[in-house]
């Protein structure tokens, strides 16, 4: 056995097989720098002509990935399309050479593997994955504005068949191990201990006689993919579902499907030259750079700024079985945190944990988890009706209904039992955290921490602090929020915090334009044709007409200390019994039967002076509505309820789904210029009163010319 060395690539030979570990140097992660490709490259000449070498087996040292992409930071120094297509012409020259290495190339994965990575496996000739909890394979490059640039617009297609292909790269959803052995992305399927020997011994059996592999594709995949006629079927229907999802505010998705079609219908030489001149236009973009731009406040936020305060946590109280609560449960449990359910009767309770339990069950089907892992899970919930099961708590949380004294009175009954170092967080979407805590007996440890439903799918915490909050309960709650896999925010106390209070006047616009005489449906197109996922009016059934109601009458003197009366309207609907979807009856109907389309219920015109309706400016509906929410974002900044523009953008886009690609309130100011939102503000304000008043702060910042990003 022998060894050398590349920068951080390290070369080991053993018994005919040349081993590649990869280990970027001073990174918990492999991720593809012009170092590592270099290094590569070098000892690709160097294996080539070795006679000692048979086969070459790519590996990792990091115990948990494998290659979790590109280099990011190395986007953001291309300045012109022309330099980013040379270095994707670069790399899918480099992985041309592996896929055509005239020794047995094998991929040992263990861990993620996405982008780039996964773009290095498919250049080898064999992939081995372990069934590893985080071993998850994906090409997520369209979550940047971006498309796969080393080969996976085309390798993947010609692996898996054009329409799994799509279906992977248009969502960048991830694909774990035995699905990935089901649709031919991984030919085998090990144990972790196993995986070297496995890939050594399959590399040597590779160099007797090649793997021949079949496309596992069901009879109507082949028919589809089987002439040009039924290819451009796959092709158009793709594209019309991008459209109708995106609106065409995203180029990536349009140019990946350009990318597999003219790459199909060619040779792979020709489509990796199209991709890589795709993926340097796409580099570029607007879009790509402020999806970028979010990723890297993603993962700033991941960072603890107060790291050496937190004091750890084991063990949760979950105040509430519910939705809410059993989601924060579910989240927790399978981070491996002990979860204390508690409701008001062992039936809610039990409830609850049966909740969790069928959520997991579905990942267990999926083969995400194993039964084994679905048991370990489960055991770290345990359900009950009582308050003593709290008494060895860290950190308790309550997810009880939105009504100040019932906080007020389970945050007594909970420092009652707990210790003296206990933590109580409230879920609370609107109510003052110092007002929940007037009564209590440490309020130096009560805390706001508002997660967004569904919890497990909704990548947002945000943290709220009072005066009074002591720095190590911040720095706890922030780190159990990171643990639990959330992008966390911290921000100040008062009405709505920061995120209720941004969609407050987003949602009172949409209310207004309605008693103007606009139609629901055109309110609710023309924001997604903006670029929110869903419309307003769509948002106000979904949180519910009461709750609407309820926040509305938090809010209400905030904003009429400004002069701004918000519309009572959501309670004069809830008072009709139209609660929204919970009930069915909403601003739309919704059929019990499965598979029926909701409607536009129009009864509910007779709450917005009857049917007769007319049609608006799409591009100033848009603005007022849009803008309602930036300008409050602005005065949050400004009265120190967001501690930085980078928060208030991960709140808004994270929370309250303000367009990814837009970048943000801030970044959304920074791009138009403060002078033209402060111009198109006072524009609105002439005609529409005095809710659109320019926060003073846009106002200092179109004087001096000043952006809120450097």
């Amino acid at each position: 056995m022998s060894n050398a060395e590349s920068k951080d690539v390290i070369l080991q030979k053993d018994d005919g097989v040349a081993l590649l570990w990869l280990d970027r140097q001073g990174e918990k992660v492999n991720t593809l720098s012009v170092k590592t490709l270099d290094s590569f490259s070098k000892l690709l000449d160097e294996l080539e002509k070795d006679p000692e070498v048979k086969a070459v087996v790519l590996i990792s040292k990091k115990k948990d990935n494998f290659i979790v992409g590109a280099d990011l930071d190395v986007l953001q120094t291309f300045d012109k399309a022309e330099d980013a297509q040379k270095a994707s012409q670069d790399g899918n020259d480099l992985l041309t050479r592996v896929s055509k290495f005239p020794k047995p190339f094998v991929a040992a994965i263990n861990g993620t593997t996405m982008g780039g990575g996964l773009e290095v496996a498919l250049a080898c000739h064999y992939r081995i994955v372990t069934d590893h909890p985080k071993t998850v394979l994906a090409l997520p490059e369209v979550k940047l504005g971006l498309l796969p640039g080393g080969g996976g617009t085309q390798r993947l297609p010609r692996l898996i068949g054009i329409q799994k292909a799509l279906g992977l790269m248009l969502t960048g959803r991830n694909v774990y191990p035995h699905k990935a052995k089901k649709i031919g992305l991984a030919d085998e399927i090990i144990h972790p201990h196993g995986l070297l020997q496995a890939a050594k011994n399959v590399a040597l059996k590779l160099t007797k006689k090649p793997h021949k592999r079949k496309k596992r594709m069901g009879f109507m995949e082949k028919a589809l993919e089987s002439t040009p006629l039924t290819k451009n079927i796959i092709y158009n229907t793709a594209k019309k579902q991008v459209m109708r999802q995106t609106y065409g505010n995203y180029p990536a998705p349009l140019k990946i499907i350009d990318c597999v079609k003219r790459g199909m219908g060619t040779n792979l030489k020709s489509g990796l030259q199209i991709e890589s001149k795709n993926f340097g236009e796409l580099v570029v973009s607007p879009e790509s750079t402020q999806l970028v731009n979010l990723f890297f406040a993603m993962t700033d936020s991941k960072k603890n700024p107060q790291q050496d305060k937190v004091k750890k946590v084991e063990k949760i109280g979950m105040l509430g079985a519910g939705l809410m609560g059993a989601g924060i449960a579910n989240i927790s449990a399978t981070k491996d945190i002990r979860v204390v359910l508690k409701d008001i009767s062992m039936e809610a309770a039990n409830n609850g944990f049966k909740n969790i339990s069928k959520d997991i069950g579905v990942k267990c089907k999926k083969r995400i988890y194993t039964a084994f892992q679905k048991d370990t899970i489960l055991s770290k919930v345990f359900p009950t009706d009582s308050y003593k099961s709290l008494r060895n708590t860290d950190v308790v949380i309550e997810a009880v209904f939105e009504d100040l004294d019932l906080k007020r009175k389970v945050l007594a009954e909970t420092e009652a039992v707990v210790r003296d170092d206990c933590i109580f967080a409230s879920n609370t979407s609107s109510l003052p955290i110092t007002d929940i805590a007037a009564e209590a007996k440490h309020p130096e440890r009560v805390i706001g921490m508002h997660y967004f439903s569904p919890v497990p799918k909704m990548p947002l915490l945000e943290i709220i602090t009072t005066d009074k909050t002591a720095d190590w309960v911040t720095a706890t709650a922030y780190d159990l929020g990171v643990k639990q896999g959330k992008t966390v925010i911290v921000v100040g106390d008062g009405p709505g915090f920061y995120t209720t209070r941004i969609l407050a006047p987003l949602m009172n616009e949409a209310i207004c334009l309605l008693e103007e005489g606009a139609k629901i449906e055109d309110i609710d197109r023309n924001m997604k044709l903006f670029g929110y996922p869903v419309g307003p009016i769509t948002l106000l059934d979904e949180v519910g007409l009461d709750v609407a109601a309820h926040v509305t009458d938090v809010m209400n003197d905030l904003f009429s200390k400004r002069g701004v009366t918000g519309s009572n309207v959501a309670k004069q609907i809830t008072d009709a019994g139209l609660k929204g979807r919970k009930n069915g009856k909403g601003f739309y109907l919704y059929p019990k039967k499965k598979g029926k389309k909701k409607t536009i219920n129009t009864d509910i015109y007779r709450f917005f002076g009857g049917n007769s309706r007319k049609t608006f400016d799409r591009e100033e509906m848009q603005l007022r509505v849009a803008l309602m929410m930036v300008n409050e974002a602005a005065v949050c900044l400004q009265d120190g309820i967001l501690k930085s523009p980078r928060d208030g953008d991960l709140g808004a886009i994270l929370g309250l789904g303000f367009p990814p690609f837009r970048g943000g309130p801030f970044r959304y100011i920074d791009t138009l210029g403060a002078s033209k939102v402060v111009a198109t503000l006072e524009s609105l304000q002439e005609k529409h009163g005095v809710r659109f008043t320019p926060a003073p702060i846009l106002q200092e910042y179109a004087k001096n010319n000043k952006k809120f990003y450097n």
